[in-house]
């Protein structure tokens, strides 16, 4: 599209200043001709920015891990200790209250 070619800065992500930026650029009779095209750009603006952001997150997370390291493994868990079983003192018969 030669019109967004040539002035790419005056079109964004908001549908209603896109129309009136076709407006200023050309002569558009057709209402509906006007508001497709403003939607088109619209929507390609949009798609272009998701894109561009899609592309820097990726970028980011290949900087986070450095190339030729490998994904670090969890340790094996060690065996638990066994579990000590509690002392018990033995009262002597002759020390029992009744």
């Amino acid at each position: 599209m030669e019109v967004l070619k040539d002035k790419r800065d005056m079109f964004g992500v908001d549908f209603d200043k896109n129309k009136e930026a076709l407006n200023q650029i050309s002569t558009i009779r057709s209402k509906i001709l006007r508001n497709e095209l403003a939607g088109y750009i619209t929507k390609f603006i949009k798609n272009e920015l998701r894109n561009e952001e899609m592309k820097t997150k990726a970028a980011e997370s290949e900087e986070e891990v450095p190339e030729g390291t490998a994904p670090t493994q969890p340790e094996p868990a060690s065996e638990p200790e066994p579990a000590s079983e509690p002392v018990v003192e033995e009262t002597p018969a002759d020390k029992v209250q009744d």
